[in-house]
Protein backbone atom coordinates (compact mmCIF):
# COMPACT_ATOMS: atom_id res chain seq x y z
CA UNK A 1 0.00 0.00 0.00
CA UNK A 2 0.96 3.57 -0.76
CA UNK A 3 1.44 5.74 2.02
CA UNK A 4 2.01 9.64 1.56
CA UNK A 5 3.18 11.99 4.61
CA UNK A 6 1.93 15.68 4.51
CA UNK A 7 5.29 16.49 3.68
CA UNK A 8 5.47 14.17 1.23
CA UNK A 9 2.34 14.89 -1.05
CA UNK A 10 3.77 18.76 -0.60
CA UNK A 11 6.59 17.48 -2.83
CA UNK A 12 4.73 15.65 -4.83
CA UNK A 13 1.77 17.84 -6.26
CA UNK A 14 2.52 20.21 -8.69
CA UNK A 15 0.13 23.30 -8.48
CA UNK A 16 -0.43 23.57 -12.13
CA UNK A 17 -1.52 19.87 -12.83
CA UNK A 18 -3.96 20.14 -9.76
CA UNK A 19 -5.60 22.82 -11.98
CA UNK A 20 -4.69 21.20 -15.15
CA UNK A 21 -6.52 17.85 -13.97
CA UNK A 22 -9.55 19.50 -12.16
CA UNK A 23 -10.25 22.11 -15.12
CA UNK A 24 -10.43 18.87 -17.39
CA UNK A 25 -12.56 17.13 -15.10
CA UNK A 26 -15.23 20.10 -15.03
CA UNK A 27 -15.55 20.47 -18.78
CA UNK A 28 -16.34 16.67 -18.81
CA UNK A 29 -20.06 15.14 -18.67
CA UNK A 30 -18.78 13.19 -14.93
CA UNK A 31 -22.69 12.83 -14.08
CA UNK A 32 -22.29 9.60 -16.40
CA UNK A 33 -19.49 7.94 -15.03
CA UNK A 34 -19.04 9.03 -11.42
CA UNK A 35 -20.79 7.84 -8.22
CA UNK A 36 -20.52 10.62 -5.87
CA UNK A 37 -22.73 10.15 -2.62
CA UNK A 38 -23.75 13.21 -0.77
CA UNK A 39 -20.83 13.30 2.09
CA UNK A 40 -21.90 12.00 5.88
CA UNK A 41 -21.74 14.22 8.92
CA UNK A 42 -20.91 13.00 11.94
CA UNK A 43 -20.91 15.34 15.36
CA UNK A 44 -18.31 13.68 17.76
CA UNK A 45 -18.71 14.14 21.45
CA UNK A 46 -17.10 17.91 22.54
CA UNK A 47 -19.08 19.35 19.42
CA UNK A 48 -15.96 18.30 17.18
CA UNK A 49 -17.12 17.22 13.08
CA UNK A 50 -16.04 14.57 11.29
CA UNK A 51 -17.17 14.35 7.34
CA UNK A 52 -16.35 11.34 5.16
CA UNK A 53 -16.36 11.91 1.78
CA UNK A 54 -16.71 8.60 0.02
CA UNK A 55 -16.73 8.74 -4.37
CA UNK A 56 -15.88 6.14 -7.24
CA UNK A 57 -15.07 7.54 -11.21
CA UNK A 58 -15.15 4.55 -14.00
CA UNK A 59 -13.60 7.16 -16.27
CA UNK A 60 -10.12 7.04 -14.06
CA UNK A 61 -10.69 4.57 -13.08
CA UNK A 62 -10.62 4.76 -9.83
CA UNK A 63 -12.61 4.96 -6.06
CA UNK A 64 -11.81 7.10 -2.92
CA UNK A 65 -12.68 8.15 0.74
CA UNK A 66 -11.64 11.33 2.06
CA UNK A 67 -12.26 11.39 5.99
CA UNK A 68 -12.04 15.25 7.75
CA UNK A 69 -12.19 15.74 11.49
CA UNK A 70 -13.00 19.76 12.20
CA UNK A 71 -12.19 19.89 16.00
CA UNK A 72 -14.19 22.24 18.36
CA UNK A 73 -11.33 24.66 19.46
CA UNK A 74 -7.62 24.68 18.60
CA UNK A 75 -5.04 21.99 18.99
CA UNK A 76 -1.17 22.34 20.25
CA UNK A 77 -0.46 23.25 16.85
CA UNK A 78 -3.20 25.30 16.38
CA UNK A 79 -4.87 23.11 13.87
CA UNK A 80 -8.37 22.76 13.80
CA UNK A 81 -8.89 20.22 10.68
CA UNK A 82 -7.38 17.27 9.85
CA UNK A 83 -7.99 15.11 6.79
CA UNK A 84 -7.10 11.72 5.06
CA UNK A 85 -7.52 10.05 1.52
CA UNK A 86 -7.95 6.92 1.17
CA UNK A 87 -7.80 5.53 -2.70
CA UNK A 88 -9.26 1.87 -3.24
CA UNK A 89 -8.71 -0.61 -6.03
CA UNK A 90 -11.96 0.09 -7.94
CA UNK A 91 -12.99 -3.50 -8.26
CA UNK A 92 -12.39 -4.96 -5.06
CA UNK A 93 -12.30 -1.77 -2.98
CA UNK A 94 -9.31 -2.77 -0.69
CA UNK A 95 -7.13 0.86 0.03
CA UNK A 96 -4.38 0.49 -2.23
CA UNK A 97 -3.00 3.96 -0.58
CA UNK A 98 -3.21 6.01 1.94
CA UNK A 99 -2.31 9.83 1.72
CA UNK A 100 -2.35 13.05 3.82
CA UNK A 101 -4.67 15.00 2.67
CA UNK A 102 -4.56 18.61 4.35
CA UNK A 103 -2.17 20.30 1.75
CA UNK A 104 -4.09 18.51 -1.05
CA UNK A 105 -7.53 19.60 -0.05
CA UNK A 106 -6.03 23.26 0.55
CA UNK A 107 -4.52 22.91 -3.34
CA UNK A 108 -7.98 21.62 -4.65
CA UNK A 109 -9.94 24.40 -3.09
CA UNK A 110 -7.76 26.92 -4.02
CA UNK A 111 -7.80 25.15 -7.51
CA UNK A 112 -11.27 25.18 -8.05
CA UNK A 113 -11.70 29.00 -7.15
CA UNK A 114 -9.05 29.57 -9.80
CA UNK A 115 -11.06 27.98 -12.41
CA UNK A 116 -14.42 29.37 -11.27
CA UNK A 117 -12.60 32.95 -11.70
CA UNK A 118 -11.36 32.26 -14.96
CA UNK A 119 -14.93 31.92 -16.63
CA UNK A 120 -16.61 33.92 -14.18
CA UNK A 121 -14.27 37.25 -13.37
CA UNK A 122 -14.47 39.76 -15.29
CA UNK A 123 -11.28 39.79 -17.82
CA UNK A 124 -10.07 43.39 -15.88
CA UNK A 125 -10.24 42.53 -12.87
CA UNK A 126 -7.01 43.67 -10.89
CA UNK A 127 -7.53 43.92 -7.34
CA UNK A 128 -7.57 40.58 -5.04
CA UNK A 129 -8.96 40.46 -2.07
CA UNK A 130 -9.29 37.37 0.52
CA UNK A 131 -10.71 37.07 4.08
CA UNK A 132 -9.26 34.84 6.67
CA UNK A 133 -5.67 34.25 7.60
CA UNK A 134 -5.67 30.66 7.47
CA UNK A 135 -4.24 27.80 5.48
CA UNK A 136 -7.34 28.07 2.48
CA UNK A 137 -6.07 31.85 2.79
CA UNK A 138 -2.41 31.11 2.11
CA UNK A 139 -3.32 28.78 -0.49
CA UNK A 140 -5.66 30.82 -2.23
CA UNK A 141 -3.04 33.66 -2.42
CA UNK A 142 -0.43 31.35 -3.44
CA UNK A 143 -2.17 30.14 -6.24
CA UNK A 144 -3.48 33.91 -7.47
CA UNK A 145 -0.54 35.60 -7.24
CA UNK A 146 0.99 32.73 -10.05
CA UNK A 147 -1.31 34.71 -12.45
CA UNK A 148 -0.32 38.17 -13.48
CA UNK A 149 -3.88 39.41 -13.90
CA UNK A 150 -4.04 41.15 -10.37
CA UNK A 151 -1.53 43.51 -9.19
CA UNK A 152 -3.10 44.07 -5.63
CA UNK A 153 -3.48 41.65 -2.93
CA UNK A 154 -5.28 42.43 0.07
CA UNK A 155 -6.14 40.20 3.40
CA UNK A 156 -8.54 41.21 6.08
CA UNK A 157 -8.80 38.47 8.79
CA UNK A 158 -10.78 38.78 11.90
CA UNK A 159 -7.89 40.92 14.02
CA UNK A 160 -6.05 43.51 12.54
CA UNK A 161 -2.93 42.19 14.00
CA UNK A 162 -3.93 38.65 12.60
CA UNK A 163 -4.01 40.19 8.91
CA UNK A 164 -0.37 42.06 9.63
CA UNK A 165 1.33 39.10 11.10
CA UNK A 166 -0.19 37.01 7.95
CA UNK A 167 1.04 39.92 5.47
CA UNK A 168 4.42 39.59 6.93
CA UNK A 169 4.46 36.14 6.62
CA UNK A 170 3.90 36.30 3.15
CA UNK A 171 6.36 38.56 2.87
CA UNK A 172 9.05 37.08 4.85
CA UNK A 173 8.55 33.37 2.96
CA UNK A 174 6.89 33.84 0.00
CA UNK A 175 8.14 37.29 -1.32
CA UNK A 176 4.37 38.53 -1.44
CA UNK A 177 3.41 41.90 -0.73
CA UNK A 178 -0.32 41.61 0.46
CA UNK A 179 -2.01 44.94 2.30
CA UNK A 180 -3.81 43.88 5.46
CA UNK A 181 -6.97 46.07 5.33
CA UNK A 182 -10.41 46.25 7.29
CA UNK A 183 -13.07 44.77 6.27
CA UNK A 184 -14.97 47.31 4.44
CA UNK A 185 -12.01 48.41 2.02
CA UNK A 186 -11.51 44.56 1.21
CA UNK A 187 -14.92 44.13 0.21
CA UNK A 188 -15.30 47.59 -1.14
CA UNK A 189 -11.60 47.67 -3.40
CA UNK A 190 -11.70 43.96 -4.54
CA UNK A 191 -12.51 42.68 -8.03
CA UNK A 192 -12.08 39.43 -6.68
CA UNK A 193 -13.41 38.10 -3.12
CA UNK A 194 -12.33 35.12 -1.89
CA UNK A 195 -13.74 33.84 1.80
CA UNK A 196 -11.57 31.71 3.68
CA UNK A 197 -12.76 31.90 7.24
CA UNK A 198 -14.54 29.41 10.16
CA UNK A 199 -16.21 32.45 10.66
CA UNK A 200 -20.89 31.55 10.93
CA UNK A 201 -21.79 34.90 10.34
CA UNK A 202 -20.85 37.12 7.54
CA UNK A 203 -17.67 38.74 7.56
CA UNK A 204 -18.47 42.08 5.23
CA UNK A 205 -21.56 44.56 4.64
CA UNK A 206 -22.56 43.37 1.43
CA UNK A 207 -23.67 46.92 0.12
CA UNK A 208 -19.89 47.51 -0.10
CA UNK A 209 -19.77 45.80 -3.24
CA UNK A 210 -19.46 46.84 -6.17
CA UNK A 211 -20.89 45.87 -9.64
CA UNK A 212 -19.14 43.82 -11.77
CA UNK A 213 -17.44 41.75 -8.19
CA UNK A 214 -16.97 38.11 -8.42
CA UNK A 215 -16.99 36.08 -5.05
CA UNK A 216 -15.53 32.67 -4.13
CA UNK A 217 -16.86 31.34 -0.95
CA UNK A 218 -15.12 28.39 0.29
CA UNK A 219 -15.23 28.49 4.19
CA UNK A 220 -18.80 27.94 5.48
CA UNK A 221 -19.68 24.56 4.90
CA UNK A 222 -22.48 23.69 7.10
CA UNK A 223 -26.44 24.63 6.66
CA UNK A 224 -26.43 27.30 9.94
CA UNK A 225 -23.36 29.22 9.12
CA UNK A 226 -22.28 31.58 6.51
CA UNK A 227 -19.72 34.30 5.05
CA UNK A 228 -21.72 36.53 3.44
CA UNK A 229 -25.09 38.66 3.75
CA UNK A 230 -28.76 38.45 2.29
CA UNK A 231 -27.52 41.39 0.32
CA UNK A 232 -24.60 40.21 -1.82
CA UNK A 233 -26.61 36.38 -2.37
CA UNK A 234 -29.32 38.65 -3.50
CA UNK A 235 -27.18 40.95 -5.58
CA UNK A 236 -25.56 38.05 -7.34
CA UNK A 237 -25.95 35.32 -10.34
CA UNK A 238 -25.15 32.34 -8.22
CA UNK A 239 -22.56 29.34 -9.63
CA UNK A 240 -21.96 26.02 -7.44
CA UNK A 241 -19.47 23.21 -7.33
CA UNK A 242 -22.28 20.42 -6.57
CA UNK A 243 -26.13 21.11 -6.94
CA UNK A 244 -26.47 18.38 -4.41
CA UNK A 245 -24.03 19.84 -2.05
CA UNK A 246 -25.05 23.17 -1.99
CA UNK A 247 -28.66 22.84 -1.43
CA UNK A 248 -28.01 20.62 1.28
CA UNK A 249 -25.18 21.91 3.24
CA UNK A 250 -24.22 25.45 2.11
CA UNK A 251 -25.76 28.28 4.12
CA UNK A 252 -24.72 30.81 2.54
CA UNK A 253 -27.56 29.83 0.15
CA UNK A 254 -30.07 27.67 2.28
CA UNK A 255 -29.81 30.47 5.28
CA UNK A 256 -31.51 33.23 2.42
CA UNK A 257 -33.64 30.29 0.73
CA UNK A 258 -35.27 30.18 3.82
CA UNK A 259 -35.97 33.99 4.03
CA UNK A 260 -37.25 34.47 0.18
CA UNK A 261 -34.29 36.12 -0.88
CA UNK A 262 -33.49 33.63 -3.38
CA UNK A 263 -35.16 30.76 -5.02
CA UNK A 264 -33.83 27.11 -6.65
CA UNK A 265 -33.42 28.97 -9.97
CA UNK A 266 -31.22 31.67 -8.50
CA UNK A 267 -28.57 29.07 -8.99
CA UNK A 268 -27.62 29.39 -12.80
CA UNK A 269 -25.29 26.81 -12.93
CA UNK A 270 -22.78 24.34 -11.34
CA UNK A 271 -19.48 25.29 -12.87
CA UNK A 272 -19.53 21.52 -15.00
CA UNK A 273 -21.85 23.63 -16.95
CA UNK A 274 -20.16 27.02 -17.18
CA UNK A 275 -16.37 25.01 -17.92
CA UNK A 276 -18.63 23.14 -20.59
CA UNK A 277 -19.95 25.95 -22.03
CA UNK A 278 -23.98 24.64 -21.31
CA UNK A 279 -24.25 28.00 -19.51
CA UNK A 280 -23.89 31.39 -19.10
CA UNK A 281 -22.17 32.54 -15.76
CA UNK A 282 -21.41 36.03 -16.77
CA UNK A 283 -23.70 37.76 -19.05
CA UNK A 284 -23.55 41.44 -18.29
CA UNK A 285 -19.72 43.14 -17.10
CA UNK A 286 -21.87 45.02 -14.32
CA UNK A 287 -23.29 41.44 -13.49
CA UNK A 288 -21.79 40.33 -9.52
CA UNK A 289 -21.08 36.58 -9.89
CA UNK A 290 -20.89 34.17 -6.84
CA UNK A 291 -19.18 31.05 -7.06
CA UNK A 292 -20.28 29.02 -3.77
CA UNK A 293 -17.85 25.78 -3.27
CA UNK A 294 -18.87 23.54 -0.39
CA UNK A 295 -16.59 20.49 -1.77
CA UNK A 296 -16.96 16.88 -3.12
CA UNK A 297 -15.28 14.05 -3.09
CA UNK A 298 -14.57 13.79 -6.85
CA UNK A 299 -12.01 16.85 -6.42
CA UNK A 300 -10.18 14.75 -4.25
CA UNK A 301 -10.19 11.63 -6.01
CA UNK A 302 -8.84 13.59 -8.95
CA UNK A 303 -6.01 14.67 -7.34
CA UNK A 304 -5.24 11.83 -5.07
CA UNK A 305 -5.72 9.82 -8.27
CA UNK A 306 -3.22 12.31 -10.03
CA UNK A 307 -0.44 11.40 -6.98
CA UNK A 308 -0.95 7.41 -7.04
CA UNK A 309 -1.22 7.27 -10.84
CA UNK A 310 2.84 8.42 -11.09
CA UNK A 311 4.31 6.48 -8.41
CA UNK A 312 6.50 3.09 -9.81
CA UNK A 313 4.56 0.31 -8.78
CA UNK A 314 5.92 -3.17 -6.87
Amino acid sequence: MLILSEEQVRERLSIDEVVSSLEKMFGRDYGKTANIPLRTTMQAFGGSTCLVMPCSDSALPAAGLKVVTVRNGGTSNGDRVHADCFLLEPESLKVCAMLSANYLTEVRTAAVSAIATRVLARPDSRTLGVFGTGRQALAHLLLFSRSQQFERLLVCGSQASRSENFAELLADHHGLHVEPVEAAVCAQESDVICTCTTSSVPVFDGKLIREGTHLNLVGAFQPDTREVDDVVVGRSRIVVDSYEGALSEAGDLLIPLSRGIITNDSIVADLHEIVSHKAVGRSDPADITLFKSVGFALEDLVVAFLLYEREPKN
